[in-house]
């Protein structure tokens, strides 16, 4: 089935953008980023800035803006069977606006993908699509799905807490 991400999640004075694949079957119901509740997200995000996944949905965006943190989606749209990033047609893929979406949001130095397939995509659909990108730190972090259960937890947390503090 064709699934459709949601606009990004940003403070027009964001330095730093998260970036996930696609949503998830349940966050794709809920319409929130990282809803399916055994993913880490929300609890990664409460330990490095306050955005705990018992708080309301629109207050932990808020913390997250406040915080300088944007969250968005590498891919607009795409074919998957799944919640699974593995089941991802690639020839099905569509890129979100990352031209329009930097030149709005100036300040942003760093971009951090949360797991491979994020990364594999802006590299491919995304970047050659850019201009000079070299005051851009990006970097891949561990998944924050439950898929991704061959790093600990706390291993997960712990890397994701390291990049932030750079």
């Amino acid at each position: 089935m064709i699934v459709r991400s949601f606009p990004p999640v940003a403070a027009p004075d964001a330095t730093t953008l998260i970036l996930g694949s696609m949503p998830g079957k349940v966050s794709l119901a809920a319409q929130q980023y990282y809803a399916y509740p055994q993913n880490l997200f929300w609890r990664i995000m409460g330990e490095l800035f306050g955005a705990k996944p018992e708080l309301p949905y629109e207050q932990r965006l808020e913390i997250l803006k406040r915080s300088g943190v944007a969250l968005w989606d590498v891919l607009q749209e795409c074919y998957r069977e799944s919640a699974l990033d593995a089941d991802i047609i690639e020839t099905s893929i569509v890129a979100n606006d990352f031209a329009g979406f930097f030149a709005r949001h100036t300040n942003i130095r760093r971009v951090f993908f949360n797991g491979t397939k994020a990364e594999q995509a802006f590299r491919r659909h995304v970047l050659p699509t850019l201009g000079d990108m070299e005051k851009m730190e990006f970097a891949r972090l561990p998944s924050t799905s439950p898929a991704n259960a061959s790093i600990p937890i706390n291993d997960r947390i712990t890397q994701w807490q390291q990049a932030m503090k750079r």
